[in-house]
Protein backbone atom coordinates (compact mmCIF):
# COMPACT_ATOMS: atom_id res chain seq x y z
CA UNK A 1 0.00 0.00 0.00
CA UNK A 2 1.06 3.57 -0.67
CA UNK A 3 1.95 6.00 2.08
CA UNK A 4 -1.23 6.83 3.95
CA UNK A 5 -2.44 10.42 3.59
CA UNK A 6 -5.62 12.32 4.40
CA UNK A 7 -7.14 11.84 0.95
CA UNK A 8 -6.65 8.06 1.08
CA UNK A 9 -8.21 7.99 4.57
CA UNK A 10 -11.26 9.91 3.34
CA UNK A 11 -11.65 7.64 0.30
CA UNK A 12 -11.38 4.50 2.44
CA UNK A 13 -13.98 5.77 4.91
CA UNK A 14 -16.32 6.85 2.10
CA UNK A 15 -16.12 3.36 0.60
CA UNK A 16 -17.18 1.90 3.96
CA UNK A 17 -19.59 4.51 5.36
CA UNK A 18 -20.68 6.61 2.39
CA UNK A 19 -21.64 10.12 3.42
CA UNK A 20 -22.43 9.39 7.09
CA UNK A 21 -19.51 11.53 8.23
CA UNK A 22 -18.44 15.10 7.59
CA UNK A 23 -14.89 16.29 6.94
CA UNK A 24 -14.45 19.38 9.13
CA UNK A 25 -11.02 20.30 7.83
CA UNK A 26 -7.32 19.64 8.01
CA UNK A 27 -5.84 22.16 10.45
CA UNK A 28 -2.05 21.79 10.43
CA UNK A 29 -2.45 18.62 8.36
CA UNK A 30 -4.57 16.86 11.01
CA UNK A 31 -7.66 15.44 9.32
CA UNK A 32 -10.75 16.17 11.42
CA UNK A 33 -14.07 14.45 10.84
CA UNK A 34 -17.44 14.52 12.57
CA UNK A 35 -19.72 11.52 13.06
CA UNK A 36 -22.98 10.91 14.87
CA UNK A 37 -22.93 9.42 18.38
CA UNK A 38 -24.67 6.20 17.33
CA UNK A 39 -21.99 5.60 14.67
CA UNK A 40 -18.85 6.34 16.70
CA UNK A 41 -18.01 2.77 17.74
CA UNK A 42 -18.45 1.45 14.19
CA UNK A 43 -16.14 4.22 12.92
CA UNK A 44 -13.51 3.64 15.59
CA UNK A 45 -13.61 -0.11 15.05
CA UNK A 46 -13.20 0.30 11.30
CA UNK A 47 -10.31 2.74 11.76
CA UNK A 48 -8.60 0.35 14.15
CA UNK A 49 -9.13 -2.94 12.32
CA UNK A 50 -9.02 -1.94 8.67
CA UNK A 51 -6.02 -3.51 6.91
CA UNK A 52 -5.11 -0.23 5.19
CA UNK A 53 -5.83 2.32 7.90
CA UNK A 54 -4.63 0.64 11.12
CA UNK A 55 -5.34 3.49 13.56
CA UNK A 56 -4.52 1.10 16.37
CA UNK A 57 -3.56 3.58 19.09
CA UNK A 58 -6.11 5.70 20.94
CA UNK A 59 -4.17 8.80 21.94
CA UNK A 60 -6.84 10.80 23.73
CA UNK A 61 -10.52 11.28 24.48
CA UNK A 62 -11.72 14.61 25.79
CA UNK A 63 -14.72 16.88 25.76
CA UNK A 64 -15.54 20.45 24.80
CA UNK A 65 -18.52 22.51 25.91
CA UNK A 66 -20.02 25.04 23.50
CA UNK A 67 -23.00 26.33 25.50
CA UNK A 68 -24.46 28.42 22.66
CA UNK A 69 -24.67 25.55 20.16
CA UNK A 70 -27.67 23.24 19.79
CA UNK A 71 -25.47 20.22 20.43
CA UNK A 72 -23.46 21.80 23.21
CA UNK A 73 -21.09 18.93 24.02
CA UNK A 74 -18.43 17.58 21.70
CA UNK A 75 -16.47 14.43 22.45
CA UNK A 76 -13.11 14.46 20.68
CA UNK A 77 -11.16 11.28 19.89
CA UNK A 78 -7.56 11.29 18.65
CA UNK A 79 -6.31 8.07 17.03
CA UNK A 80 -2.85 7.32 15.70
CA UNK A 81 -1.38 4.97 13.10
CA UNK A 82 2.01 4.08 14.60
CA UNK A 83 3.21 2.32 11.44
CA UNK A 84 2.85 5.35 9.17
CA UNK A 85 2.97 8.16 11.75
CA UNK A 86 -0.39 9.73 10.93
CA UNK A 87 -3.09 11.05 13.23
CA UNK A 88 -6.84 11.51 12.92
CA UNK A 89 -9.32 13.52 14.99
CA UNK A 90 -12.94 12.39 15.27
CA UNK A 91 -15.60 14.63 16.83
CA UNK A 92 -19.02 13.65 18.09
CA UNK A 93 -21.58 16.32 19.01
CA UNK A 94 -24.29 15.50 21.54
CA UNK A 95 -27.06 17.52 23.15
CA UNK A 96 -29.05 17.48 26.33
CA UNK A 97 -28.51 18.06 30.01
CA UNK A 98 -27.07 14.54 30.26
CA UNK A 99 -24.89 14.09 27.16
CA UNK A 100 -24.43 10.42 26.32
CA UNK A 101 -22.20 8.49 23.92
CA UNK A 102 -21.23 4.78 23.71
CA UNK A 103 -18.01 3.73 25.43
CA UNK A 104 -14.81 3.04 23.50
CA UNK A 105 -13.59 0.60 26.15
CA UNK A 106 -14.99 -2.19 23.97
CA UNK A 107 -12.14 -1.41 21.54
CA UNK A 108 -9.38 -0.03 23.77
CA UNK A 109 -9.03 -0.81 27.46
CA UNK A 110 -7.02 2.41 27.77
CA UNK A 111 -10.18 4.40 27.01
CA UNK A 112 -11.30 3.62 30.56
CA UNK A 113 -9.43 6.41 32.32
CA UNK A 114 -9.83 8.88 29.46
CA UNK A 115 -13.60 8.45 29.58
CA UNK A 116 -13.63 8.72 33.36
CA UNK A 117 -11.70 12.00 33.15
CA UNK A 118 -14.09 13.34 30.50
CA UNK A 119 -17.05 12.34 32.66
CA UNK A 120 -15.43 13.90 35.72
CA UNK A 121 -14.90 17.30 34.10
CA UNK A 122 -17.77 17.54 31.57
CA UNK A 123 -20.44 15.14 32.85
CA UNK A 124 -20.54 13.18 29.59
CA UNK A 125 -21.97 9.70 30.15
CA UNK A 126 -20.23 6.85 28.33
CA UNK A 127 -22.87 4.12 28.03
CA UNK A 128 -21.53 0.68 28.81
CA UNK A 129 -18.43 1.94 30.62
CA UNK A 130 -17.31 -0.66 33.20
CA UNK A 131 -16.57 1.83 36.02
CA UNK A 132 -17.79 5.35 35.23
CA UNK A 133 -17.03 7.43 38.32
CA UNK A 134 -14.97 10.47 39.22
CA UNK A 135 -11.24 10.07 38.82
CA UNK A 136 -9.67 13.44 39.77
CA UNK A 137 -12.31 15.50 41.56
CA UNK A 138 -13.91 14.78 44.91
CA UNK A 139 -16.76 12.27 44.86
CA UNK A 140 -18.97 14.81 46.66
CA UNK A 141 -18.59 17.42 43.91
CA UNK A 142 -22.02 17.98 42.40
CA UNK A 143 -20.91 20.04 39.37
CA UNK A 144 -18.73 19.42 36.36
CA UNK A 145 -15.97 22.06 36.47
CA UNK A 146 -15.17 22.31 32.74
CA UNK A 147 -18.73 23.13 31.74
CA UNK A 148 -19.20 26.77 30.86
CA UNK A 149 -22.22 27.24 33.08
CA UNK A 150 -20.86 29.76 35.52
CA UNK A 151 -19.12 33.16 35.17
CA UNK A 152 -15.33 33.01 35.15
CA UNK A 153 -15.09 35.35 38.13
CA UNK A 154 -17.40 36.55 40.83
CA UNK A 155 -18.29 40.16 39.95
CA UNK A 156 -18.54 40.94 43.67
CA UNK A 157 -14.91 40.06 44.48
CA UNK A 158 -13.11 42.95 46.11
CA UNK A 159 -9.59 41.52 46.30
CA UNK A 160 -8.97 42.35 42.63
CA UNK A 161 -9.88 46.03 42.81
CA UNK A 162 -7.30 48.46 41.47
CA UNK A 163 -6.90 50.36 44.76
CA UNK A 164 -5.35 47.23 46.32
CA UNK A 165 -2.55 47.48 43.75
CA UNK A 166 -1.83 51.21 44.08
CA UNK A 167 -3.71 52.21 40.94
Amino acid sequence: MDKLNNQLIIERMESQFGSTFVVLGEPHGLLTISVEADQIIAFLQFLKEDENLRFNYLTDITGVHYPKEEKAFHIVYHVYNMLQNIRLRIKVAVAGPIPTVPTATVLWHGANWMERETYDFFGIIFEGHPDLRRILNMDELDVFPMRKEYPLEDPNRVDKKDFYFGR
